[in-house]
C-alpha cells in the first residue's frame, strides 16, 4: 500500500477547518492526522467523526499543537496571526511542514516566523488558489509595461465575516504591482479615502474593500489612464480552491529543506 502524509488542520471547527477536512478525504495521497482547536473550546476531547462525519472518524480533537503535529506530516493553518505564530514554534519542534493560508498577519508578525522556518519548510500565502497566483504574475508584468499614467486600484470582495481588510490576496496584488513598478508598496498604497482627498496622487496604488453577504473571493487590478482601462480579475466560486491550493503545498514541502516559501514556489511560477 502506498504510504500517505499524514495532514493536521487547526482551528478545525473553523469555516475552512470543516473544508480542509472534507478535502483530505478527497485527496490522493493524504489523509487526516490531527485536530487543533483553541483550549477550551468545546469540541476537545471529541472523535471529529462524530462532529464533521465519516471525513474525521478516528480523530481526536486536541489543544496540544505539538502532539497533533507529531504524527503527521504537514500542519494546514487558516487560524489567526497570533495562533499561527504559536503553531510555527510547535512545527519547528516537531519538524513538520507548516502551510500557512493565514491572513492579516503584519509585516511583524510575519517576521515572528522567521526562526520556524530556520528549522522546517513554511509555506505561506495570502491566497492559495492557482487562478490567484497566475494573477500576481501578471499583475507584476503588466504594471513594469505600463507607466504611471496608468492609475492601480486594487478592488476586492469578500463575505460579511472577514475580519481583515484589505484582504491578504490584495495585499499580493499590491505588491506584485509595486514590484513591477519598482516601488515601494508602503511608500504608494492609497487606502481608506473618504472626505475631502484631494486629487489622486501619481504613482500610488489604491485598495478598496467591499464586504457583504457569503462572497467567497473576488479580486480586481485596474490599470487607468486617460484614455483606456485594463482590468484583471480572479472569482473564486467555491472555498475548495483554497483547501486544495494548501493540500497541494503541503505535499510539495515533504522532504524539502527549511526556508519559507510561497505559492509561487509551490506552483513553479516563481520569476527573479
Amino acid at each position: 500500500m502506498t504510504e500517505t502524509v499524514g495532514i493536521a488542520v487547526t482551528g478545525v471547527s473553523g469555516r475552512m477547518g470543516r473544508m480542509l477536512v472534507e478535502m483530505v478525504s478527497e485527496t490522493p495521497g493524504v489523509h487526516l492526522a490531527g485536530a487543533v482547536e483553541r483550549p477550551g473550546h468545546d469540541w476537545i476531547g471529541k472523535d471529529l467523526g462524530s462532529l464533521l462525519g465519516p471525513a474525521g472518524d478516528g480523530v481526536t480533537v486536541t489543544d496540544d499543537a505539538a502532539q497533533a503535529f507529531g504524527v503527521a506530516g504537514a500542519v494546514v493553518d487558516f487560524t489567526a496571526p497570533r495562533a499561527t505564530i504559536a503553531f510555527a514554534e510547535a512545527a519547528a519542534a516537531t519538524g513538520v511542514v507548516h502551510v500557512i493560508g493565514t491572513t492579516g498577519m503584519t509585516v511583524d508578525e510575519i517576521a515572528q516566523l522567521d526562526p520556524a522556518a530556520k528549522k522546517t519548510p513554511i509555506i505561506r500565502a495570502g491566497n492559495m488558489s492557482l487562478g490567484v497566483n497566475l494573477l500576481v504574475q501578471i499583475t507584476k508584468q503588466v504594471a513594469a509595461a505600463l507607466d504611471a499614467d496608468f492609475d492601480i486600484e486594487v478592488i476586492e470582495a469578500h463575505h460579511n465575516r472577514k475580519v481583515d481588510a484589505p484582504s491578504g490576496t490584495a495585499l499580493m496584488l499590491g505588491e506584485a504591482a509595486a514590484e513591477g513598478r519598482g516601488v515601494d508598496l508602503d511608500a504608494v498604497s492609497d487606502r481608506g479615502r473618504d472626505g475631502i482627498t484631494g486629487p489622486r496622487e501619481r504613482g500610488h496604488i489604491g485598495f478598496t474593500a467591499i464586504r457583504g453577504g457569503d462572497i467567497i473571493g473576488e479580486h480586481d487590478v485596474m490599470f487607468a489612464s486617460a484614455e483606456e482601462r485594463l482590468v484583471l480579475r480572479h472569482v473564486a466560486s467555491d472555498r475548495r480552491v483554497f483547501a486544495r491550493g494548501a493540500l497541494k503545498a503541503a505535499l510539495w514541502g515533504q522532504g524539502r529543506a527549511p526556508g519559507a516559501y510561497d505559492m509561487l514556489d509551490v506552483l513553479g511560477l516563481k520569476t527573479g
